[in-house]
């Protein structure tokens, strides 16, 4: 089904083959085969589930080095509103923003900035008559991809506008090269970020030259590095640009309180979005104009590529959003600049990884198959065959991928059978070879 560059992988020597990881995926990508995990890479939507639930710290997210950021003559930083929570509430933004020039950027543009410019946007989308509503924010790749794998015919409802992150790229990028008269290809952008579903997103778009962002450095791998560099900063310069509303978006239900509207939703945690998506899905939300999903507990602050504990975030991004209010800005000053410039590169599509076969008839048989082999399971989803559910289970045989005895329930019973018949077998010995007993 092609080439996937997934930022989650597994590391098969740390794995055990506990069943944790399969029962927390929420598409069902993992299985266990041979005591050893398996990402079905069409399926992955690089939540970050997996990474969080592994008790072996099997999963890993993989993004790029440092180092990357030397490859280009002008270095920009376009960090997540989330990297903020990470630090004491002592350091200020300011402080923040000037460590990561000390520890080797040329200049740092918000992602909270692009965040306004973004809710400026949506805000008149939503004013338009022929957009299909609920509209479901584009922010968190992990629920794109989740919409295009499991309920492709909510792709409609997707806001088609681009994510703060390639915003964030797309403005520094323009403006930089047009204030310092420096070649686009010259200038570098790197979004330092708390999920690995942006990793994917980014490469995965970079691929056909739609994305304006150029590296994803995890938190994590960045961190210390900061940290060491807010004791060094001896003259913390004024590069603060975003307001109240876009320092916000860290935080679950931040990018609808800043549309205005009463009737939103704001949901995170990828299985309370899929609880949510079905309910769109069967039309049973009224009332709800704007649903913002996010995949991670917390919003971004809770994401798997961050350091602090979300809740400890939360509390000292407190600090951030009560200085910038007290600073007070004009959120609404971009939507005249860049009003109409930040559409959705390219069609988000259907991903149909679960369809059992592309010809219609062979899958309807195949289906059919599957709900037999289904019925004759014992329906427990113990996940000891080595997928999250016997439902599953059934799939994988119908693909040619399991055995109907990888359940543990019908191997005993097929041991048990053996038994029978071998006794069987015993009493219909010839009687040349029945030497009886005594």
């Amino acid at each position: 089904m092609g080439t996937y560059f997934h930022s989650v992988n597994l590391d098969e020597e740390k794995c055990r083959g506990c069943t944790n990881c399969i029962k927390r995926c929420p598409t069902e990508a993992i299985r266990v085969r041979k005591s050893k995990a398996r990402i079905i890479n069409e399926r992955c939507i690089d939540c970050g589930e997996c990474i969080r639930v592994c008790p072996y710290h099997a999963k890993k997210a993989i993004s790029d080095p440092f180092d990357i950021v030397n490859t280009f003559k002008y270095k920009v930083v376009i960090p997540a509103p989330s990297l903020y929570g990470q630090f004491k509430a002592v350091y200020s933004r300011n402080h923040i923003l000037t460590a990561l020039k000390i520890i080797g950027f040329d200049e740092v543009y918000e992602v909270a900035k692009a965040a306004e410019i973004v809710s400026s946007a949506t805000r008149k989308l939503m004013k338009k008559s022929d957009v299909k509503k609920p509209l479901i924010s584009s922010a968190c790749p992990a629920v794109v991809k989740l919409i295009q794998v499991r309920y492709p015919s909510l792709i409609e409802n997707i806001v088609k506008l681009e994510s703060p992150m390639e915003v964030a790229a797309k403005v520094a990028k323009m403006e930089i090269a047009e204030s310092k008269n420096i070649a686009p290809e010259d200038i570098g952008v790197f979004f330092i970020t708390p999920c690995a579903a942006k990793v994917t997103s980014v490469k995965a778009r970079y691929e056909n030259g739609s994305s304006f962002v150029d590296g994803v450095i995890s938190i994590k791998d960045v961190y210390l590095k900061i940290l060491s560099s807010l004791g060094k900063v001896r003259n913390i310069e004024d590069l603060e640009q975003a307001g109240f509303e876009g320092i916000r978006w860290a935080n679950s239900g931040g990018e609808s309180l800043a549309l205005e509207t009463e009737k939103f939703l704001a949901v995170d945690g990828i299985h309370n979005v899929i609880t949510i998506l079905e309910e769109v899905e069967n039309d049973r939300l009224e009332d709800v104009e704007f649903i913002e999903a996010l995949s991670c507990v917390g919003g971004c602050l809770g994401g798997p590529l961050t350091v602090e504990n979300v809740y400890v975030a939360k509390t000292r991004l407190k600090k951030h959003l009560d200085a910038a209010k007290a600073k007070g800005s004009d959120v609404h000053e971009d939507e005249k600049e860049y009003s109409g410039d930040f559409a959705l590169t390219g069609n988000v599509e259907c991903k149909p990884v679960m369809k059992l076969d592309i010809d219609l008839a062979k899958a309807m048989k195949k289906l059919e198959t599957l709900e037999l082999i289904n019925k004759e399971l014992p329906g427990l989803d113990c996940g000891a065959c080595g997928a999250p559910s016997c439902r599953a289970l059934a799939e994988d045989i119908v693909r040619g991928n399991a055995n109907e005895t990888d359940c543990i329930f019908k191997l005993r019973e097929k041991v048990r059978q053996l038994a029978v018949q071998m006794m069987e077998l015993e009493a219909k010995m010839p009687p040349v070879l029945d030497k009886g007993i005594g």
